[in-house]
């Protein structure tokens, strides 16, 4: 599922039924328009299809202008604080600008930025934080908390409603995983605007893609969520790589591979670790084996036999040797020394010939 409304990024699709969008953000100096340029190719190349640029002045409000007519990815300006960056930014050719309406000053200063993204029909994701809760929302509350994170998100939305400009997108984001999780559900019953999610803060590259592994799948598990960023603290190239791989495990894509195999234990007699990774590796490193494929490397006849049976190749290790599984067959049994070998021979065999 996936929310109702549709927005268009450039030539990007958010929401309304359009597949989980990754988007990531450069951490090169937004002055530095060489370094920032080289950033977002190297993104683009990685797989994201959205990058965010933050243009905090005057002079990384040039160098966005000039970024934006050097490259065809779709850009979004992320702005805080001066309302005057944003209908820059928007003026400058930005595909989508970020802003949290709470920092952007009066209500006249929100509309002046509305205006100028409702002539170019440009997106605005509003974007709040659980850093960046009114004051009189924390009052009622006592403290940041789901209700609190959701109703501030849902205030700034109307806010911007009620100047007749639709065409937005939601953001919600807390370092905190429940939190996170349940200020979405709160405020998905509440909008059907495409949701932008992630965990904000997340962390270094060990901790951080733990806590987006559960904050971001447990959101998208349960429908929620239109487009994605992993917030880590490292290259953004490693955001997108992670937000693939995630969005693979969850069946949103589909993997070049996808292998199974068991954690081994006392019953196995063959190295199913050593051959687990070779397998990987070497299907990784052929060309002409085609995406999605399910490959089960198993380590003795307990599971082995039906797991193998379930996917479309398998390995169904013995004691020195194992079995190779085609399509639910069992073709052969062979050393465990040319299992590796035999079982790419088959593969690359069979899709041959399909």
């Amino acid at each position: 599922m996936s929310s109702k409304k549709q927005v268009r990024v450039r030539d990007v699709l958010i929401g309304g039924g359009a597949p989980v969008v990754i988007q990531s953000m450069t951490n090169a100096d937004s002055r530095d328009e060489k370094g920032t340029l080289e950033q977002v190719a190297r993104l683009r190349d990685a797989g994201c299809q959205i990058v965010r640029i933050s243009v905090p002045d005057r002079e990384a409000l040039e160098v966005f202008r000039s970024v934006r007519q050097k490259t065809d990815m779709p850009l979004v300006a992320d702005i805080h604080f001066d309302w005057r960056m944003a209908v820059g930014a928007a003026e400058a050719g930005a595909d989508k600008i970020r802003i949290n309406p709470g920092n952007i000053g009066s209500r006249d200063r929100v509309k002046a930025v509305v205006d100028c993204c409702r002539e170019r029909d440009i997106p605005i994701r509003v974007g709040v934080n659980s850093g960046s809760v009114e004051k009189d929302i924390l009052e009622k509350y006592g403290h940041v908390c789901p209700e609190a994170l959701a109703e501030s998100a849902l205030r700034n939305l109307r806010l911007i409603e009620d100047m007749d400009y639709d065409n937005l997108v939601v953001s919600m984001k807390s370092s905190d995983v429940r939190m996170n999780f349940d200020a979405h559900r709160i405020a998905a019953a509440k909008t059907e605007h495409p949701f932008h999610i992630g965990i904000t803060e997340a962390g270094t590259m060990k901790r951080g893609k733990l806590k987006s592994a559960a904050g971001i799948g447990a959101l998208l598990l349960s429908g929620i969520g239109d487009t994605i960023r992993v917030s880590l603290t490292a290259d953004p190239v490693n955001e997108v790589i992670f937000a693939r791989e995630l969005l693979e495990v969850i069946g949103l894509r589909t993997p070049q591979v996808e292998i199974v195999s068991c954690p081994t234990c006392g019953r196995t007699r063959i190295n199913i670790e050593k051959l687990a990774g070779d397998v990987e590796q070497r299907l990784l490193e052929t060309p002409d084996i085609p995406r999605g494929l399910k490959v089960a490397v198993m380590g003795c006849v307990v599971n082995g036999p039906g797991e193998a049976r379930e996917a479309d190749y398998g390995v169904c290790g013995g004691d020195g040797k194992g079995l190779i599984i085609a399509k639910g067959k069992v073709l052969e049994t062979v050393p465990e020394g040319q299992l590796l070998d035999s079982l790419i021979r088959t593969i690359r065999e069979n899709e041959r010939n399909a």
